[in-house]
């Protein structure tokens, strides 16, 4: 698969930038998925344990998938299934970091934010030790694109400044590029796993 190309980032508009290759990308991802079908995820879980062996009672925090995103489900199904502590991202306000709310496989839920379900308010909040972050496109130095609410990189940030956490990007092979555009407050990821394996950021 030929793997989509950053645009020219010679301008200085990084948002006119990342609105090109947001376009490019979310067309890529379709067809990516398309191709892939129920095996990309039944891939990835096989990668990710492949490269991670979560410490007991992990708090992990998954995705709901919508918009051709990789679905986590699986994985996040047999995480739970191996003791860990399973959490979904609610948006708790436009220009706040995520929040995150208790989820186990088979929990009722409630419609939250661009329609994404989320757990209901009920649900207990946890503080999350690892994420599992979906994207658009990202680079081999962890740099990712995302949809333009900023939301992961302000939750990264909060967190990381609090204490350790592990953001280990979920996505498809072929949503590799050559360089995503970045700005000062964009977070970068730990690790990006794939239906066709586990890639750690190199130093930007």
């Amino acid at each position: 698969m030929t793997l989509v190309r950053s645009p020219d980032l010679a301008p200085p508009d990084l948002s006119a930038a990342k609105r090109a290759l947001r376009a490019v990308a979310c067309q890529q991802r379709g067809l990516l998925a398309q191709v892939a079908g129920t095996a990309g995820p039944a891939q990835l879980l096989k990668r990710f344990d492949a490269a991670f062996q979560p410490a007991p009672a992990t708090i992990v925090s998954g995705y709901w998938p919508s918009r051709d995103e990789i679905d986590p489900r699986p994985l996040m199904t047999a995480l739970h299934s191996r003791g860990h502590l399973c959490v979904l991202p609610v948006i708790a306000a436009v220009q706040a970091p995520l929040a995150f709310r208790r989820w186990a496989p088979g929990d009722a839920l409630a419609p939250g934010a661009f329609d994404i379900p989320v757990p209901p308010e009920s649900a207990p909040a946890l503080t999350p030790e690892l994420l599992l972050v979906p994207l658009l496109a990202f680079d081999c130095t962890g740099a990712r694109l995302g949809y333009g609410g900023g939301f992961y990189d302000r939750t990264l940030d909060a967190l990381r400044a609090a204490g350790p956490v592990l953001a280990v990007g979920l996505a498809y092979a072929g949503q590799r590029v050559e360089g995503v555009p970045c700005e000062a407050s964009d977070q970068r990821l730990d690790w990006i796993v794939t239906e066709a394996g586990a890639i750690r950021a190199e130093a930007s």
